[in-house]
């Protein structure tokens, strides 16, 4: 089998093109997807426990705190203490974050538009088909099961 037809070729090519496209486009506001991507996580309205940031995007705890302290430092969010849990921290937008995440939310926006408006509502259907079906798979850890370890 070549590796340009195996999925997880496919999949990881896919998305090494739509993540420097995004990067792309980040590099233009100062910004980069990571950044972009943390924006669109945090709840606009309360803030988002830094606790459940990392995982609810995909994050090791050590990239996501690098993150944090640059978009601190560039004024697009600010920490505050979780009223409902004194051990925990909350991350806010300032009103510059705000802005950014918007400006992020738009490019998502168009990026999705534009793929589906090239493909028909069963190719899309499928696509998803397709990826919950590999994230179960790999959630059920079931797709090694048959290779025999030492």
């Amino acid at each position: 089998m070549q590796k340009e037809q195996t999925i997880d070729h496919a999949l990881r090519a896919t998305w090494q093109a739509v993540a420097k496209m995004y990067n792309e486009q980040a590099v233009k506001h100062d910004s980069t997807m990571a950044m972009a991507f943390v924006l669109l996580n945090i709840d606009k309205e309360h803030g988002t426990p830094s606790t459940a940031l990392g995982p609810q995007m995909g994050m090791e705890p050590t990239s996501l705190s690098r993150i944090l302290k640059s978009m601190e430092e560039k004024g697009a969010i600010y920490r505050e203490k979780n009223p409902d849990d004194g051990r925990s921290v909350l991350i806010k937008l300032t009103d510059f974050g705000l802005t950014k995440r918007n400006a992020s939310k738009q490019y998502v926006i168009q990026f999705n538009e534009t793929v589906k408006n090239q493909l028909t509502a069963q190719q899309i259907e499928n696509f998803f088909e397709v990826t919950k079906t590999i994230n179960k798979l790999i959630a059920e850890k079931s797709i090694f099961d048959t290779i025999p370890t030492k």
